[in-house]
């Protein structure tokens, strides 16, 4: 798919700066927007319209928020090629109903390594859900877009305005490059401060 409407989006962010402006413009421009815990709240309190992603999926947040996105409601929408009809099939006869945008960054796992936390509890700071997300969309890159940091809004934005809120391939590839890149480094990190 050269050009992909994008109509429907998950936020799910750690680093709120930008957020609120990068989700008006989707919002006003027709964007469904469904989200999780701060993020939501962060949206909700801009007067945003939001679904949380329990009502997506009908299932609440458990295990102190350790399971929230990790869920085929979600990942299926997420993961469906749009150019395979059969997929398409699926979601309708499974009442899914498909994203196009996932814009999600990382529980800041270096902020962890940098107060000394006990072992125990940096393990809390590694994000699980998060980067599931970035890697499910960014293999689907031809039906979906991700958006894997704040310094990506402004581009995002630019593309989605001169192709009338689709995005293009090109676009969706150097973004998914970059959601690999950023979940590598992420997983670097966490490797060497947990190696003993």
């Amino acid at each position: 798919m050269e050009l992909l409407p994008i109509r429907r989006a998950i936020l799910s962010v750690t680093d709120k700066s930008g957020l609120v402006e990068f989700a008006s413009f989707l919002s006003s421009n027709g964007v469904e927007l469904v989200s999780t815990g701060g993020t939501m709240k962060a949206l909700e309190n801009a007067g945003l319209p939001v679904h949380s992603v329990s009502s997506v999926t009908g299932f609440p947040e458990i295990l102190n928020g350790r399971v929230k996105t990790l869920h085929p409601k979600i990942h299926a929408g997420i993961l469906a090629n749009k150019d395979v009809p059969e997929h398409m099939q699926v979601l309708e006869e499974m009442q899914i109903k498909p994203f196009d945008l996932v814009c999600v960054n990382l529980y800041n796992f270096a902020g962890a390594i940098a107060r000394h936390l006990s072992l125990e509890q940096a393990v809390e700071e590694i994000d699980i859900g998060g980067p599931c997300l970035i890697r499910a969309a960014a293999k689907n890159f031809h039906s979906m877009l991700v958006i894997p940091g704040t310094e990506w809004y402004g581009p995002t934005m630019e593309d989605l305005k001169e192709h009338n809120m689709c995005s293009s391939l090109l676009f969706r590839q150097r973004m998914a490059s970059r959601a690999f890149d950023a979940t590598s480094r992420y997983d670097a990190l966490i490797t060497s401060y947990i190696r003993p």
